[in-house]
């Protein structure tokens, strides 16, 4: 095990893959967790489909507070995952590997808590509001699409992630 000691060399890059793994998975639970109490205020907590986006966003504007603190915490998430990333290596190219990585896990992570925790979605062909940043009915899609999006980004951030020097 390495140790935290003046003059010792720090943690290999590969080391720190699996600690980025975990942390992004962490956030992806926190971020189900939070989605079902926004789906309980709009009353669509225990549906097996997403109405469509003009319905969701109807629903949005009844709790006039709710859209922008659910797109402030998409930024916030955003810039956590990107500063853990930034302190995961020293070179751009490991540090646009390390958030790939981080956001692929932490979005896989995301369904899977919403599946465990809702039951929901009930196919990878389920409709979901992926980002509210900026609203716009083109974000609306199968929940299958950002799922392999972030199948391709934990591959090419970890070819990236590993391939750098630091």
């Amino acid at each position: 095990m390495k140790r935290f000691v003046r003059g010792a060399p720090p943690l290999a890059r590969g080391g720190r893959l699996p600690a980025l793994a975990v942390f992004a998975a962490a956030m992806g639970w926190l971020e189900a967790v939070v989605v079902v109490y926004i789906r309980s205020l709009l009353g669509i907590a225990h549906t097996g489909t997403i109405p469509p986006a003009a319905e969701v966003f109807r629903r949005f504007r009844a709790l006039p507070w709710l859209l922008p603190t659910e797109q402030g915490r998409e930024v916030a998430t955003l810039l956590m995952l990107a500063a853990v990333a930034w302190l995961a290596a020293s070179r751009l190219r490991a540090r646009l590997g390390a958030f790939l990585v981080i956001f692929g896990v932490w979005d896989i992570t995301y369904y899977l808590g919403l599946y465990a925790l809702l039951r929901w979605p009930p196919s990878l062909s389920t409709r979901d509001l992926l980002f509210l940043i900026p609203p716009h009915p083109w974000w609306y899609q199968p929940v299958w699409v950002p799922v392999a999006i972030s199948v391709g980004m934990i591959a090419l951030g970890a070819r990236l992630y590993g391939g750098g020097r630091d």
